[in-house]
């Protein structure tokens, strides 16, 4: 069962509004609200900035509201830091986080808890109808853009934490088998959001956690698609250390998982391309070509191949993707084309500072210090304006590649700005 946000529905009275007023004045249904207050839902997003000035209160407070907080149990003036009482340091928040995750993976290995058991169920019933699951599985399309969008992709984490709280409440009540199915579903895909959170921030332990649970809820809802997008994104963890034998096997099982998936999906597609980034870290040319090639295929696919969150595969990266496959493979002729002609095309700011670096690495091989310090130095700016820790590992890799280049000045201050970076 969910929390009763006791709170939200005070705060609401003690501004003269009835639900139907609130609903009216936000545009929603009265069952809206009365979920919210149930603590079955959440407002979205893009509603919450209105119902805080619908109801006159920060954010911080309606954050706090949302959590189940009690309006006559605390002081809401927010503290000159922006929280309530105290801050909550980074650490504090990735213990809760993962402390949640232990129940989630409970709660997926278990079978559905009988809601006698629960100690808050007296109240609510605790079951959940198929217009409420509806409303989780557009919040999480919504979460995933704005994972894409976001500069920094750590304030992401607050509203995901609080959904997977929301799922948790779900999954600990007795469901039907619809039901439970298809909170195992929005878990996992919510789950794979974590881990690119985690991962974007180089935390690769929590990222990897994150997609080992996600596998498990795919596995409970008989979700292959999904199953094998957890797969897949759990072996980049491998990948960004290097460790190419590591990622292989795990990568031959997500393309197992795959072909039992929906053959009209991108998924096989996007196992394909990120095995051929495995056979070039191992230098095998002829197997990372045969999987390049495999997952051209895409393009002949039709309609939608993807759903913008948790698959976003559509063929408009292989460019890039087989640029840096030739690059790791040391076959810069190739590589250079491809890389160039992938940055003609519209790219997000992480996939344009993947082939920036790149494309730098290939002046690295052909000692060209004003093409090395015209790529790196553009991506170098796109990791300090985003905090990426992708891009900035990125350029952690291309770092040791500098060395024949050091006597050049503005190579050695390159240098040391990526540890700089790399330190913060």
């Amino acid at each position: 069962m969910a929390l009763r946000r006791t709170g939200l529905a005070q705060c609401r009275r003690a501004c003269g509004l009835t639900q139907e007023a609130l609903a009216e004045k936000l545009n929603v249904e009265r069952t809206t609200v009365q979920r919210w207050e149930a603590g079955q839902t959440e407002p979205q997003p893009w509603i919450r900035p209105r119902l805080q000035q619908v109801l006159d209160i920060s954010s911080q407070r309606l954050d706090y509201l949302l959590s189940g907080g009690e309006t006559d149990d605390v002081d809401l003036e927010p503290a000159p830091w922006g929280g309530h009482d105290q801050p909550e340091s980074d650490e504090m928040r990735r213990r809760e986080l993962l402390r949640l995750f232990s129940m989630v993976g409970t709660l997926v290995a278990m079978p559905a808890i009988d809601s006698d058991r629960v100690a808050y169920a007296a109240d609510h019933p605790g079951q959940l109808d198929l217009a409420i699951l509806d409303e989780y599985t557009e919040l999480n399309r919504h979460l995933w853009r704005t994972f894409q969008l976001a500069s920094s992709k750590t304030d992401v984490m607050p509203l995901v934490r609080h959904q997977l709280d929301v799922l948790c409440a779900g999954l600990k009540n007795q469901q039907d088998d619809v039901v439970r199915e298809r909170l195992f579903v929005l878990t996992g895909d919510l789950l794979q959001l974590a881990g690119e959170i985690f991962f974007d921030a180089n935390d690769y332990t929590a990222a990897a956690h994150s997609y080992t649970l996600a596998a498990d809820a795919s596995k409970a809802a008989n979700a292959y698609d999904l199953w094998a997008c957890a797969m897949v994104r759990h072996s980049f963890v491998a990948l960004y250390e290097r460790q190419f034998s590591d990622a292989a096997p795990m990568l031959n099982l997500a393309a197992a998982v795959a072909h039992r998936g929906d053959s009209t999906l991108s998924t096989r597609h996007w196992v394909s391309v990120v095995q051929a980034q495995a056979f070039a870290g191992l230098g095998d040319q002829a197997a990372c070509e045969r999987a390049l090639d495999s997952a051209e295929q895409v393009q002949q696919l039709e309609g939608t191949v993807h759903n913008g969150g948790w698959l976003r595969f559509d063929g408009a990266r292989l460019a890039e993707e087989r640029g840096a496959c030739y690059v790791t493979l040391g076959r810069h002729d190739l590589a250079e084309t491809v890389l160039n002609d992938a940055l003609a095309h519209r790219l997000t700011t992480r996939r344009r500072a993947n082939v920036l670096t790149d494309l730098a690495m290939i002046g690295v091989h052909r000692r060209d210090p004003d093409k090395v310090l015209t790529y790196a130095t553009t991506a170098l700016n796109l990791a300090r304006k985003t905090g990426s820790g992708v891009i900035t590992r990125k350029l952690q890799a291309l770092q040791p590649k500098l060395a024949p280049l050091l006597a050049d000045k503005q190579v050695h201050r390159l240098h040391a700005e990526i540890t700089e970076l790399a330190a913060v």
